[in-house]
């Protein structure tokens, strides 16, 4: 998608600049590409930098309830230092690492919910206009995939996804917001809980996995949250990966741990579990059924027009 934008605050005649992402979905840690298109205006300009930002919309919890917003994750100087000619086209062309922690904002080509975007900065002789976004689109990686692959086979459902700001206690956590998925739980487990939400938290080396359960009270007792966190490898091959999914679950349903406050900004960390990730198969409906997907474009779209006015 390529959006069009005249830099108003250069004045009627500046240059103008298209932004244009290389077809399909992108991986966590993988590489962004495309190219930033200038058209020189009525007058040569100097170029002092082209900057690409990574931008998410969040949820923040707090005293007063709860807020949204956009943050800007990550931010790439793609080029710059040379003059634009009058009427002179121009692309440059980029390549830029992702973090590990972006965000999954689809699975099988359905939307999560998940709203990132591609923002792009251009300085032209000390005056600066960061245009329009462009909608980022991510694919899970092999061992995400294979987590909510078994998560469906094992009869959970998909309720929401979204963007929580704050950090997770105990973790690697580098970005400054986590992507909270929260699933309904399958029929063996509904009994020790109400609801499961699920965090992932990629690295170069693999990934953390971390669990939280809404569990249910007792006859003497009120119900509790209880956190876990698992380690994962990326490597995805010969491993039950349904049998290790759900011995997650059930260790975390017979966990002691227990944390009076919710995370508000923040989660504890608890035990840990070693394994190696497999594949399964069949997510896209026990997982992205629960999607309605005009919500999620109207959702987008909002994000979109209302974000300039908000920076």
């Amino acid at each position: 998608m390529v959006f069009k934008r005249l830099l108003g605050s250069l004045g009627v005649g500046g240059p103008t600049v298209d932004t244009v992402l290389d077809p399909g979905a992108v991986l966590p840690g993988g590489t962004l590409s495309g190219e930033v298109r200038l058209a020189g205006g009525s007058a040569s300009v100097d170029i002092d930098h082209i900057t690409l930002e990574l931008v998410a919309r969040v949820e923040a919890e707090h005293e007063d309830g709860e807020s949204e917003g956009s943050v800007v994750f990550e931010r790439f100087t793609v080029g710059g230092g040379f003059r634009l000619g009058e009427g002179e086209q121009r692309a440059v062309r980029f390549e830029v690492p992702l973090p590990w922690e972006t965000p999954v904002t689809e699975l099988y080509g359905q939307p999560l919910g998940i709203v990132l975007g591609v923002r792009t900065e251009l300085a032209v002789t000390g005056a600066r206009d960061k245009g329009d976004l462009d909608p980022l689109a991510v694919r899970p990686l092999p061992v995400q995939e294979a987590v909510l692959e078994a998560l469906g086979q094992l009869g959970f459902g998909f309720r929401s996804a979204d963007l929580e700001y704050g950090r997770i206690g105990g973790t690697g956590q580098q970005l400054p917001f986590y992507q909270e998925i929260e699933l309904t739980p399958a029929p063996q487990y509904a009994h020790g809980a109400g609801e499961f939400e699920l965090t992932f938290l990629a690295h170069p080396g693999g990934m953390e996995v971390v669990v939280e359960a809404d569990k249910r009270g007792g006859f003497l007792g009120g119900g509790h949250d209880a956190l876990g966190r698992f380690t994962v490898s990326h490597d995805v091959a010969g491993v039950d990966w349904n049998t290790l999914v759900d011995g997650w679950f059930r260790q975390l349903l017979q966990s002691r741990s227990v944390y009076a406050e919710p995370h508000h900004g923040s989660r504890p960390g608890m035990g840990m579990g070693t394994a190696v990730a497999a594949g399964a198969a069949g997510l896209a409906v026990g997982v992205v059924g629960g999607l309605v997907a005009a919500e999620v474009v109207d959702e987008v779209g909002d994000f979109f027009e209302g974000d300039d006015e908000e920076d």
